[in-house]
């Protein structure tokens, strides 16, 4: 007959096996039910969800950056090999789409937007600001295309109004029309000219 501490030392033992099985089982159940929380919680399109990505080079310079505005604008910016911004696609808060590249200062070079979803424009500008060649479609269906000088004041304007009758006008270095052709919405033509002092010739009407 067994004695007492042999006993003892047997149901030690299988306590301890129970143990060890009940801690086993408990880690597996634990883990089944993170991975079934996980999958559950998971993007099930593969979708990574962030208000900013960025994308850095070898050295550590930010190239790229992705970001959602706080009030719902959103821009994809490029930068050059110095972090500089050169190139933005964006949508501002007015929901408004915009293409800008820009010098290494930070000055538009050129810019493409749509204003109230029916009215682009396409801006071209120098290095320092001043815009010199734009064009464009108006909301009222009209259209216009600028020549600036270096100063960004327009010189020639082309346009035609909201019913497609065309006129060119011309201006001076203070901003004066002096040259002004139109052909109206009867298809008739007319060239007005006006002289430094003020003087107007207005050719006759053609029909």
């Amino acid at each position: 007959m067994d004695s007492l501490d042999a006993r003892m030392e047997r149901l030690e033992g299988r306590l301890r096996r129970w143990q060890g099985l009940t801690l086993a089982a408990l880690v597996l159940a634990g883990v089944g039910l993170g991975t079934a929380a996980l999958r559950d919680e998971a993007p099930r399109t593969g979708e990574l969800v962030a208000s900013r990505l960025v994308l850095k080079d070898a050295r550590g310079r930010t190239r790229a950056s992705l970001e959602a505005g706080p009030h719902g604008g959103a821009a994809l910016v490029l930068n050059d090999s110095e972090g500089r911004p050169r190139a933005l696609l964006g949508v501002g808060e007015d929901d408004s789409p915009r293409l800008r590249f820009s010098t290494a200062e930070g000055e538009s070079l050129a810019e493409l937007m749509v204003f109230s979803d029916e009215a682009p424009r396409l801006t071209l500008s120098k290095s320092g600001g001043a815009e010199l060649f734009s064009v464009g479609l108006q909301v009222d269906g009209s259209s216009r295309l600028e020549l600036a000088d270096v100063t960004g004041r327009p010189r020639a304007i082309l346009g035609a109004d909201e019913e497609g009758s065309p006129g060119l006008l011309l201006v001076d270095r203070r901003g004066q029309p002096r040259v002004e052709l139109r052909v109206g919405s009867s298809d008739e033509a007319s060239l007005v000219l006006e002289g430094r002092n003020g003087q107007v010739f207005r050719a006759p009407g053609v029909q």
